[in-house]
């Protein structure tokens, strides 16, 4: 399988590079070409692409002929970074190639998420700052993933909780409502949200789907564990 990582460079990135690498797959990664020193580790073994991540024409080039594009989504400035990426990924990826994205729980696809106290009021903190300095613009990535949500392509869009570094634990756990109980801890290891998004691209049962992930090591999921 070939696959495109758009995003590489940064700690999601890498460790869906390695997730791939350990399967076997040929890797293609797109980074800012400042960055690339950071996949040093990955030398001789990928192939980087530096440049913009939400650069049309490099995106048209990285993603030719790929089985699997995994693109982290990132809501940065007031340009519509997010959407651009996700656009131009829904543009010119392979028609029948697996499209995962990463996002996190404040995206809804349905309207019946009910995000946690704390998630509310990162948000609420994020938009007032925001309006200051625009280092960051939520609702880009809400019309990136309207898009995604509307378009006929095989898309996945995974939805993280909080995140922490550490062992893998195995892969996640999901729901498809944030305010579901299982997903009640808000923890999920970053090494393990890159084994899901990996993990995605063979599994069929997740198209058209936008699960929101946790841990399932973590609290809430060992007790709905226990339950069931």
């Amino acid at each position: 399988m070939k696959i495109c990582i758009i995003g590489a460079s940064g700690k999601l990135g890498k460790y869906m590079i390695q997730h791939a690498l350990d399967r076997g797959y040929e890797v293609v990664g797109i980074c800012r070409e400042r960055s690339v020193s950071k996949l040093d580790a990955f030398k001789g073994r990928i192939t980087i692409i530096p440049g913009a991540t939400n650069d049309r024409e490099i995106i048209k080039q990285a993603v030719a002929g790929c089985d699997g594009v995994l693109t982290v989504l990132v809501p940065w400035g007031n340009q519509h970074y997010a959407t651009g990426t996700a656009q131009a990924v829904l543009d010119f990826a392979p028609q029948d190639a697996r499209l995962i994205f990463s996002c996190g729980w404040h995206i809804s696809r349905d309207g019946k998420d009910v995000n946690p106290p704390s998630l509310q009021r990162e948000e609420k903190i994020t938009r007032w700052l925001t309006r200051i300095i625009p280092f960051i613009d939520l609702d880009d990535q809400v019309e990136a993933c309207r898009r995604i949500f509307a378009s006929h392509t095989r898309w996945t869009v995974v939805r993280g909780s909080d995140l922490e570094e550490g062992e893998s634990q195995g892969l996640p756990v999901w729901s498809r409502h944030v305010g579901d109980p299982i997903l009640a801890s808000n923890l999920t290891r970053r090494v393990d949200y890159g084994l899901f998004m990996v993990e995605a691209l063979k599994n069929d049962a997740l198209i058209h789907e936008a699960p929101a992930i946790v841990g399932c090591r973590a609290p809430s999921a060992l007790a709905q564990a226990a339950v069931r």
